[in-house]
Protein backbone atom coordinates (compact mmCIF):
# COMPACT_ATOMS: atom_id res chain seq x y z
CA UNK A 1 0.00 0.00 0.00
CA UNK A 2 0.50 3.01 -1.01
CA UNK A 3 1.52 6.42 1.70
CA UNK A 4 2.44 9.45 1.40
CA UNK A 5 5.86 8.55 3.71
CA UNK A 6 6.49 7.38 0.12
CA UNK A 7 8.16 10.99 -0.34
CA UNK A 8 11.56 10.45 1.31
CA UNK A 9 11.76 12.46 4.68
CA UNK A 10 8.00 12.77 5.15
CA UNK A 11 6.99 11.34 8.70
CA UNK A 12 3.26 11.27 10.13
CA UNK A 13 2.22 10.85 13.72
CA UNK A 14 -1.02 10.41 15.31
CA UNK A 15 -2.52 11.20 18.71
CA UNK A 16 -5.90 9.87 19.33
CA UNK A 17 -7.87 9.77 22.05
CA UNK A 18 -11.53 7.27 22.79
CA UNK A 19 -13.95 7.26 25.32
CA UNK A 20 -14.93 8.91 28.23
CA UNK A 21 -16.40 11.39 26.09
CA UNK A 22 -13.78 11.76 24.02
CA UNK A 23 -13.45 10.70 19.53
CA UNK A 24 -11.09 12.80 18.93
CA UNK A 25 -7.57 13.15 18.11
CA UNK A 26 -4.37 15.15 15.74
CA UNK A 27 -2.41 13.44 12.75
CA UNK A 28 0.70 15.89 12.20
CA UNK A 29 2.84 15.50 8.75
CA UNK A 30 6.22 16.27 10.17
CA UNK A 31 8.29 17.03 6.86
CA UNK A 32 11.97 17.16 6.35
CA UNK A 33 13.95 20.76 6.98
CA UNK A 34 13.94 22.79 4.36
CA UNK A 35 10.90 21.95 2.85
CA UNK A 36 8.64 24.39 0.99
CA UNK A 37 5.24 25.01 1.56
CA UNK A 38 1.79 26.44 0.59
CA UNK A 39 -1.80 26.16 1.05
CA UNK A 40 -5.32 26.37 -0.56
CA UNK A 41 -8.89 26.65 0.64
CA UNK A 42 -11.68 26.47 -1.23
CA UNK A 43 -14.21 25.19 1.23
CA UNK A 44 -16.79 27.62 3.15
CA UNK A 45 -16.33 26.83 6.77
CA UNK A 46 -12.68 26.50 7.08
CA UNK A 47 -10.98 26.48 10.53
CA UNK A 48 -7.32 27.44 9.76
CA UNK A 49 -4.55 28.34 11.96
CA UNK A 50 -1.23 30.30 10.15
CA UNK A 51 -2.71 30.17 6.57
CA UNK A 52 -1.53 33.58 5.75
CA UNK A 53 2.09 32.72 6.33
CA UNK A 54 2.20 30.42 3.25
CA UNK A 55 0.69 33.17 0.96
CA UNK A 56 3.45 33.24 -1.66
CA UNK A 57 3.66 36.98 -1.21
CA UNK A 58 4.88 36.70 2.15
CA UNK A 59 8.27 36.29 3.82
CA UNK A 60 8.80 32.68 4.91
CA UNK A 61 9.08 29.51 2.91
CA UNK A 62 9.52 26.80 5.02
CA UNK A 63 7.42 24.62 7.10
CA UNK A 64 8.35 23.02 9.68
CA UNK A 65 5.20 20.53 10.24
CA UNK A 66 1.63 20.39 9.35
CA UNK A 67 -0.91 19.85 11.91
CA UNK A 68 -4.52 18.44 11.16
CA UNK A 69 -6.98 18.26 13.94
CA UNK A 70 -10.21 17.37 15.36
CA UNK A 71 -12.41 20.05 17.71
CA UNK A 72 -12.96 22.31 15.17
CA UNK A 73 -11.84 25.73 16.07
CA UNK A 74 -11.05 25.03 19.88
CA UNK A 75 -8.55 21.73 18.34
CA UNK A 76 -6.55 24.56 16.93
CA UNK A 77 -5.02 24.69 19.99
CA UNK A 78 -2.66 21.67 18.83
CA UNK A 79 -0.76 23.83 16.70
CA UNK A 80 0.92 25.35 19.78
CA UNK A 81 2.42 21.95 21.22
CA UNK A 82 3.57 20.99 17.69
CA UNK A 83 5.22 24.31 17.69
CA UNK A 84 6.60 23.92 21.34
CA UNK A 85 8.16 20.71 19.88
CA UNK A 86 10.08 22.09 16.52
CA UNK A 87 11.19 24.92 18.80
CA UNK A 88 12.71 22.20 20.93
CA UNK A 89 14.25 20.79 17.68
CA UNK A 90 15.46 23.89 16.99
CA UNK A 91 13.44 24.46 13.87
CA UNK A 92 11.94 27.39 12.45
CA UNK A 93 12.24 30.72 10.82
CA UNK A 94 15.45 31.85 12.92
CA UNK A 95 15.24 34.87 14.71
CA UNK A 96 17.26 36.83 17.37
CA UNK A 97 17.31 34.43 20.24
CA UNK A 98 16.10 31.34 19.15
CA UNK A 99 13.72 30.58 16.10
CA UNK A 100 10.06 30.76 14.95
CA UNK A 101 8.23 27.81 14.03
CA UNK A 102 6.09 27.89 10.93
CA UNK A 103 3.33 25.44 12.00
CA UNK A 104 0.12 25.49 10.20
CA UNK A 105 -3.00 24.07 10.87
CA UNK A 106 -6.36 23.11 9.86
CA UNK A 107 -9.30 21.87 11.81
CA UNK A 108 -12.12 19.21 11.30
CA UNK A 109 -15.71 19.60 13.32
CA UNK A 110 -15.96 16.45 15.32
CA UNK A 111 -17.09 18.23 18.72
CA UNK A 112 -19.58 16.09 20.88
CA UNK A 113 -18.79 12.76 18.36
CA UNK A 114 -17.87 11.04 21.63
CA UNK A 115 -20.53 12.52 23.72
CA UNK A 116 -18.50 15.69 25.29
CA UNK A 117 -18.54 18.40 23.78
CA UNK A 118 -15.48 20.07 25.51
CA UNK A 119 -13.49 16.61 24.64
CA UNK A 120 -11.13 18.27 22.29
CA UNK A 121 -7.36 18.22 21.07
CA UNK A 122 -5.16 20.48 23.59
CA UNK A 123 -1.43 21.80 22.89
CA UNK A 124 -0.64 18.14 25.17
CA UNK A 125 -2.03 16.00 21.98
CA UNK A 126 -0.08 18.10 19.22
CA UNK A 127 3.15 17.75 21.16
CA UNK A 128 2.24 14.13 21.22
CA UNK A 129 1.62 13.53 17.72
CA UNK A 130 4.59 15.83 16.62
CA UNK A 131 6.89 13.64 18.72
CA UNK A 132 5.33 10.21 17.57
CA UNK A 133 6.06 11.45 13.90
CA UNK A 134 9.39 12.20 15.10
CA UNK A 135 10.19 8.81 16.20
CA UNK A 136 9.14 7.08 13.50
CA UNK A 137 11.79 5.90 10.85
CA UNK A 138 12.05 7.10 7.36
CA UNK A 139 9.31 5.42 4.76
CA UNK A 140 7.24 4.30 7.79
CA UNK A 141 3.74 2.33 7.44
CA UNK A 142 0.75 5.21 7.98
CA UNK A 143 -2.15 3.71 10.14
CA UNK A 144 -5.56 5.00 9.10
CA UNK A 145 -8.99 4.96 9.29
CA UNK A 146 -10.34 5.67 12.91
CA UNK A 147 -6.87 7.54 13.80
CA UNK A 148 -5.59 10.82 14.71
CA UNK A 149 -7.54 13.52 13.15
CA UNK A 150 -9.95 10.68 11.52
CA UNK A 151 -10.96 9.41 14.83
CA UNK A 152 -14.10 11.23 15.01
CA UNK A 153 -14.28 12.55 11.27
CA UNK A 154 -17.93 10.87 9.80
CA UNK A 155 -19.02 11.38 6.30
CA UNK A 156 -22.76 12.18 4.68
CA UNK A 157 -23.85 14.17 6.96
CA UNK A 158 -22.81 12.51 9.74
CA UNK A 159 -24.22 9.12 9.11
CA UNK A 160 -21.09 7.16 7.75
CA UNK A 161 -17.48 6.57 9.74
CA UNK A 162 -14.70 8.62 8.04
CA UNK A 163 -11.47 8.59 8.36
CA UNK A 164 -7.53 9.42 7.38
CA UNK A 165 -6.29 7.70 4.61
CA UNK A 166 -3.10 7.86 2.05
CA UNK A 167 -1.57 7.23 -0.96
CA UNK A 168 1.53 8.08 -3.23
CA UNK A 169 1.99 8.05 -7.10
CA UNK A 170 6.01 7.66 -8.67
CA UNK A 171 6.71 9.84 -11.80
CA UNK A 172 8.80 8.48 -14.72
CA UNK A 173 11.03 11.17 -13.36
CA UNK A 174 11.41 9.44 -9.97
CA UNK A 175 9.66 12.06 -8.27
CA UNK A 176 7.40 11.03 -5.87
CA UNK A 177 3.95 12.51 -5.21
CA UNK A 178 2.01 11.79 -1.83
CA UNK A 179 -1.07 12.42 -0.15
CA UNK A 180 -2.62 11.90 3.68
CA UNK A 181 -6.56 12.63 3.91
CA UNK A 182 -8.63 13.67 6.70
CA UNK A 183 -12.22 12.60 5.13
CA UNK A 184 -14.75 14.58 7.26
CA UNK A 185 -17.38 15.58 4.68
CA UNK A 186 -20.59 16.60 4.32
CA UNK A 187 -20.97 14.39 0.90
CA UNK A 188 -20.12 10.96 -0.12
CA UNK A 189 -18.30 8.93 -2.65
CA UNK A 190 -18.93 10.17 -5.74
CA UNK A 191 -21.12 8.54 -8.53
CA UNK A 192 -22.85 7.31 -4.84
CA UNK A 193 -26.17 9.86 -5.73
CA UNK A 194 -29.73 8.36 -6.14
CA UNK A 195 -29.64 10.44 -9.34
CA UNK A 196 -26.58 8.26 -11.02
CA UNK A 197 -27.55 4.66 -9.63
CA UNK A 198 -27.06 2.31 -12.49
CA UNK A 199 -26.45 -1.44 -12.11
CA UNK A 200 -23.72 -2.71 -10.78
CA UNK A 201 -21.45 -2.24 -7.53
CA UNK A 202 -18.02 -1.08 -6.46
CA UNK A 203 -15.61 -1.46 -4.05
CA UNK A 204 -13.86 1.48 -2.67
CA UNK A 205 -10.50 -0.08 -2.92
CA UNK A 206 -10.42 -0.21 -6.63
CA UNK A 207 -8.67 2.08 -8.57
CA UNK A 208 -11.91 3.12 -10.64
CA UNK A 209 -13.92 4.15 -6.76
CA UNK A 210 -15.37 6.74 -8.47
CA UNK A 211 -17.08 5.68 -11.30
CA UNK A 212 -20.80 6.35 -11.23
CA UNK A 213 -22.34 3.14 -10.27
CA UNK A 214 -23.68 1.82 -7.08
CA UNK A 215 -25.37 -1.15 -5.77
CA UNK A 216 -29.15 -0.87 -4.78
CA UNK A 217 -27.86 -0.76 -1.07
CA UNK A 218 -25.62 2.01 -1.50
CA UNK A 219 -28.37 3.70 -3.34
CA UNK A 220 -30.67 3.77 -0.30
CA UNK A 221 -27.39 4.06 2.04
CA UNK A 222 -27.32 7.64 0.21
CA UNK A 223 -30.56 8.48 0.43
CA UNK A 224 -30.23 8.06 4.03
CA UNK A 225 -27.39 10.35 4.36
CA UNK A 226 -28.73 12.90 2.06
CA UNK A 227 -31.89 14.19 3.97
CA UNK A 228 -32.20 17.49 5.65
CA UNK A 229 -31.03 17.16 9.10
CA UNK A 230 -32.43 19.16 12.69
CA UNK A 231 -28.83 20.35 12.73
CA UNK A 232 -26.93 22.28 9.76
CA UNK A 233 -23.67 20.15 8.95
CA UNK A 234 -19.89 20.84 9.33
CA UNK A 235 -17.83 19.47 8.16
CA UNK A 236 -14.32 19.53 6.47
CA UNK A 237 -11.83 17.32 4.62
CA UNK A 238 -8.40 18.71 5.33
CA UNK A 239 -5.57 17.36 2.98
CA UNK A 240 -1.74 17.45 3.04
CA UNK A 241 0.14 16.75 -0.52
CA UNK A 242 3.77 16.28 -0.03
CA UNK A 243 6.50 15.82 -3.22
CA UNK A 244 10.30 15.15 -3.67
CA UNK A 245 10.07 17.41 -6.29
CA UNK A 246 11.98 21.17 -6.30
CA UNK A 247 8.89 23.38 -6.00
CA UNK A 248 9.23 27.10 -5.07
CA UNK A 249 6.06 28.55 -2.73
CA UNK A 250 4.08 29.84 -5.89
CA UNK A 251 4.45 26.29 -7.67
CA UNK A 252 3.40 24.79 -4.15
CA UNK A 253 0.46 27.40 -4.48
CA UNK A 254 -0.78 26.12 -7.79
CA UNK A 255 -0.41 22.20 -6.96
CA UNK A 256 -2.22 22.67 -4.08
CA UNK A 257 -5.04 24.34 -6.01
CA UNK A 258 -4.69 21.50 -8.63
CA UNK A 259 -4.85 19.15 -6.04
CA UNK A 260 -8.51 20.20 -5.18
CA UNK A 261 -9.46 18.76 -8.25
CA UNK A 262 -8.92 15.64 -6.76
CA UNK A 263 -11.18 16.42 -3.78
CA UNK A 264 -13.92 17.04 -6.30
CA UNK A 265 -13.64 13.51 -8.21
CA UNK A 266 -13.61 11.61 -4.94
CA UNK A 267 -16.68 14.04 -3.07
CA UNK A 268 -19.97 14.56 -4.17
CA UNK A 269 -20.82 17.46 -3.27
CA UNK A 270 -17.36 19.05 -2.42
CA UNK A 271 -16.13 22.67 -1.35
CA UNK A 272 -19.76 23.32 -0.17
CA UNK A 273 -20.75 26.11 2.43
CA UNK A 274 -20.51 24.03 5.42
CA UNK A 275 -17.42 22.35 4.19
CA UNK A 276 -13.84 23.64 5.30
CA UNK A 277 -11.53 22.09 2.47
CA UNK A 278 -7.99 22.82 2.65
CA UNK A 279 -4.76 21.21 1.06
CA UNK A 280 -1.80 22.09 2.21
CA UNK A 281 1.83 21.31 -0.72
CA UNK A 282 4.70 20.94 0.61
CA UNK A 283 7.72 20.23 -1.82
CA UNK A 284 10.94 18.23 -0.30
CA UNK A 285 13.46 19.51 -2.61
CA UNK A 286 14.88 16.50 -3.53
CA UNK A 287 14.46 16.20 -6.82
CA UNK A 288 14.72 19.17 -9.75
CA UNK A 289 12.34 19.13 -12.12
CA UNK A 290 13.34 19.60 -16.10
CA UNK A 291 13.51 23.30 -16.49
CA UNK A 292 15.44 22.99 -19.36
CA UNK A 293 13.21 25.24 -21.73
CA UNK A 294 9.83 27.28 -20.72
CA UNK A 295 7.65 24.37 -22.46
CA UNK A 296 9.81 21.60 -20.69
CA UNK A 297 8.76 22.95 -17.19
CA UNK A 298 5.17 23.58 -17.89
CA UNK A 299 5.21 19.99 -18.65
CA UNK A 300 7.08 19.00 -15.35
CA UNK A 301 4.78 21.14 -13.53
CA UNK A 302 1.39 20.07 -15.57
CA UNK A 303 2.46 16.38 -14.85
CA UNK A 304 2.50 17.13 -11.55
CA UNK A 305 -0.10 18.87 -10.25
CA UNK A 306 -2.12 16.11 -12.28
CA UNK A 307 -1.08 13.77 -10.47
CA UNK A 308 -1.66 15.66 -7.17
CA UNK A 309 -5.25 15.57 -7.66
CA UNK A 310 -4.78 11.97 -8.88
CA UNK A 311 -3.55 11.00 -5.37
CA UNK A 312 -5.86 13.58 -3.34
CA UNK A 313 -8.55 10.96 -4.83
CA UNK A 314 -7.17 8.00 -3.68
CA UNK A 315 -5.94 8.99 -0.17
CA UNK A 316 -10.05 10.48 0.39
CA UNK A 317 -11.42 6.88 -0.70
CA UNK A 318 -8.84 5.32 1.12
CA UNK A 319 -9.64 7.08 4.43
CA UNK A 320 -13.10 6.20 3.78
CA UNK A 321 -12.46 2.37 2.67
CA UNK A 322 -10.19 2.20 6.11
CA UNK A 323 -13.04 3.37 8.30
CA UNK A 324 -14.47 1.29 11.06
CA UNK A 325 -17.59 1.41 12.66
CA UNK A 326 -18.39 2.81 15.94
CA UNK A 327 -21.02 3.23 18.20
CA UNK A 328 -20.72 6.49 20.70
CA UNK A 329 -23.41 8.79 22.79
CA UNK A 330 -23.53 10.71 19.47
CA UNK A 331 -24.70 8.12 17.58
CA UNK A 332 -23.85 5.03 15.29
CA UNK A 333 -21.50 5.52 12.79
CA UNK A 334 -21.34 2.66 9.83
CA UNK A 335 -18.42 1.98 7.88
CA UNK A 336 -19.49 2.80 3.89
CA UNK A 337 -17.98 0.21 2.58
CA UNK A 338 -19.78 -2.38 4.38
CA UNK A 339 -22.83 -0.64 2.69
CA UNK A 340 -21.35 -0.83 -1.12
CA UNK A 341 -20.40 -4.35 -1.19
Amino acid sequence: MTAITDVPGVRVGHATKTGGGWQSGVTVVLPPPGTVGSVDVRGGGPGTHETDALDPTTLTSLVDAVVLTGGSAYGLVAAHGAQRWCEEDGRGFPVKGGVVPIVPAAAIFDLGRGGDFTARPDAAMGYAATADAASRENGHDVERGNVGAGTGAAIGRGTYKGGVGTASITLENGVVVGAIAVVNALGLPYGTSPQRVEPGSVRLSEERASTPRVSAAAAEAATGAQRVSEQPPLNTTLVVVATSAVLDKAECKRTASAAHAGLARALDPSHTLADGDTVFCLATGAIALDRSSEAARQVSLITLQSAAADVVRLAILDGIASAEPVSTPDGDFRAYGDVVR
